[in-house]
């Protein structure tokens, strides 16, 4: 049944999930259990800022009651197993505490609206990107499938060879280099103009900053989606039920997007969710060249001022979401390969 194998694959999926985030707790704790610390400490100084003069001892027994109070609201005086599930609890609950120094654009230091600020800014470049590189590669490895070993195909090749090798900062630079300084056409960076504009010019200009990431990226993924599309199509053309529909007069164009493509579905939905799925937590250095506010250059900012809520926050939640796709990238391929008996035995 479908649905049994719905409810196992989700089970192991949020049973790895919770099994990450504690090896993430277990790896963070004495980090962040120095920064709470910290944390506790500049909050008391704050807090004796605002106290009357007093004696010695009342200003030492303040600290002392204080600092006792503190530790018993962040469990700093429970056994460290007890603090690893409560933080492994925390967590997976998306209460991922205050950061050090990283502000969201409202000002705030909670940790969960500062990650869910930059997730949407990681998925619109991303995807957009991976959809026309989908797009583009599919057409293409058709194309190169159906006259294999043509004019088309063996220029396309060398493109891939050439291409698909490149660092995706190499080309990210030459490509500011030319649209943004060179001809001026595209800006060299950021998420909007500054100021940014109000109203439906808002949208536009969004779409004006996200066109030359998403050219780089583009032009990076689409030889390699496409020799890969080429090599499975051109395995499937081979085999004797295509055959058989060209015997019986069937048109190329209905083989080659009806009968094939169905065949060739699974594993081409299999690596382009897959290549998203990678992108999700972002990329580090790619962002950081087109100055692009998202999880990438979060984690990066991040590390730059040891912020490690902001970073167990970010591997918390792009972890949720890889293993969230990789569950339903599952189900997918359940339901597009008729040759997997879901749910049954084999």
């Amino acid at each position: 049944m479908f649905w049994k194998y719905i409810l196992k694959r989700v089970f192991y999926g949020i049973l790895i999930y919770i099994v990450l985030v504690f090896i993430f707790s277990v790896l963070f704790n004495s980090v962040m259990e120095q920064t709470l610390r910290a944390q506790i400490e500049e909050e008391i100084r704050a807090e004796m800022m605002g106290l009357d003069s007093r004696g010695t001892q009342q200003i030492q027994s303040f600290i002392e009651n204080r600092r006792l109070e503190k530790y018993s609201q962040y469990r700093l005086d429970k056994p460290i197993f007890e603090r690893i599930i409560w933080r492994t609890w925390s967590t997976l609950t998306l209460n991922l505490g205050k950061s050090t120094a990283i502000r969201s654009a409202a000002g705030d230091r909670d940790v969960w609206a500062i990650v869910s600020e930059k997730i949407p800014r990681t998925l619109l470049l991303f995807s957009t990107a991976m959809l026309v590189d989908i797009v583009i590669g599919v057409w293409l490895g058709l194309k190169k499938a159906q006259k294999a070993g043509g004019v088309l195909d063996k220029s396309t090749s060398v493109g891939t060879m050439v291409v698909f090798g490149m660092p995706s900062w190499w080309l990210g630079m030459l490509l500011i280099m030319f649209f943004a300084y060179t001809i001026r056409i595209f800006p060299s960076g950021g998420l909007h103009s500054t100021p940014p504009p109000e109203g439906i010019a808002y949208f536009f200009d969004l779409i004006y900053h996200l066109a030359l990431p998403v050219l780089t990226l583009v032009v990076l993924g689409f030889w390699g989606r496409a020799f890969l599309t080429r090599n499975i199509v051109l395995g499937i053309l081979q085999e004797d039920y295509i055959m058989a529909a060209r015997a019986r007069g069937i048109p190329e164009r209905k083989i080659l997007y009806g009968h094939t493509m169905r065949t060739a579905a699974p594993p081409i939905v299999t690596m382009s969710l897959l290549a998203l799925l990678a992108s999700v937590s972002g990329n580090i250095v790619f962002e950081g060249i087109f100055s692009w506010p998202g999880m990438g250059n979060l984690f990066w900012f991040a590390l730059q001022q040891n912020d490690v809520p902001v970073l167990m926050g970010n591997l918390a939640v792009t972890t949720g979401l890889y293993i969230g796709g990789l569950v339903i990238l599952d189900l997918i391929y359940g339901l597009l390969d008729p040759r997997i008996k879901v749910g049954g035995k084999a």
